[in-house]
């Protein structure tokens, strides 16, 4: 007698037809690859068809996948509504948060304020994942996260975005570099200079060319890194330049190198080379006080960043 389908069946079906890959559904599920296979063959014995076209490269879903998938996304949707509906009928932050953040963000800004939000609400369960923008996206819309912290502009797909405070871009340089010497700093003065920035897939490349009206084309990378922790000690021993925010500088980034320096931008430029920073939640989703008291303690923790521009 074949089995029901389960939840958990369908949360990998439902991963498998977004990704169209094993590898990544897997990764997303925070499963094996083989553990996440086995319970998509599960699903297609419980329901007797198959679900998948699977290919050397590519993977199709069939009809009956189609419709499987549409209504598996539905049921998995409702059930964390439920979810979150019976975690906001109690007390305020005495459940389970799970909060995604980008790299860029997460080790400056979310420690003073999340240790102090667990101090404050004991029964607050707070479970946190750093991982790129869309990763954190796509984990959000499928329930794995209830909220994210990012810096836009990001397109999250239907989503409440709530605007916390702006964060400044400084200049960084090797002691002695020639930019050191002017006496002002504008974003022109920055075509054609050696950068230091993020790989591909991180935000804060683009946000950077982006606040300084530059493209690819108009920088020289000569170094691509994965953190910015691998990017200051580059710039320490004279490898290049680049942006960092202002809330990793205030958070100490800095502190264990020597040899570099970090200059604002000038009038009009300075404090409008920046980005935004926000939280990302699904949209009507019951547990939005939670979150807005969450939001405050950021923001109050941003305060103490002297170079992030508050505005409420």
């Amino acid at each position: 007698m074949a089995s029901n389908p389960t939840l958990k069946q369908l949360k990998y079906l439902c991963a498998v037809a977004e990704r169209r890959h094993f590898g990544k559904a897997a990764q997303s599920c925070f499963v094996t690859q083989s553990t996440l296979s086995a319970g998509v063959q599960e699903l297609e014995q419980a329901l007797g068809t198959p679900l998948l076209e699977r290919g050397n490269k590519t993977i199709l879903l069939t009809a009956a996948g189609e419709k499987v998938v549409a209504r598996g996304i539905k049921i998995l949707t409702e059930i964390q509504a439920m979810k979150e509906e019976a975690a906001s009928s109690s007390e305020p932050l005495s459940n389970q948060i799970k909060l995604g953040a980008i790299p860029t963000i997460a080790p400056f800004l979310l420690p003073h304020p999340l240790a102090q939000l667990r101090k404050d609400y004991p029964k607050l369960q707070l479970l946190i994942r750093e991982d790129q923008s869309e990763n954190l996206v796509n984990l959000l819309h499928q329930g794995e996260l209830d909220l994210i912290v990012l810096a836009f502009p990001y397109p999250t797909g239907s989503t409440h975005i709530h605007h916390l405070f702006y964060d400044s871009f400084l200049l960084a340089y090797p002691d002695h570099h020639k930019l050191g010497r002017q006496a002002t700093i504008r974003p022109q003065d920055l075509k054609a200079q050696e950068f230091l920035l993020l790989e591909q897939g991180h935000c804060l490349r683009n946000h950077i060319l982006d606040a300084c009206k530059l493209v690819d084309s108009q920088v020289s990378v000569t170094f691509e890194a994965t953190s910015l922790h691998t990017i200051v000690p580059m710039i320490a021993n004279g490898v290049g330049i680049t942006l960092l925010p202002a809330m990793a500088v205030d958070a100490g980034i800095l502190s264990s190198v020597s040899g570099m320096s970090t200059a604002e931008f000038a009038e009009p430029y300075r404090g409008r080379i920046r980005r935004e920073i926000g939280l990302a939640w699904r949209k009507n989703s019951p547990r939005e006080k939670d979150y807005l008291i969450l939001a405050n303690y950021l923001v109050r923790q941003s305060h103490k960043l002297t170079g992030s521009e508050i505005r409420q």
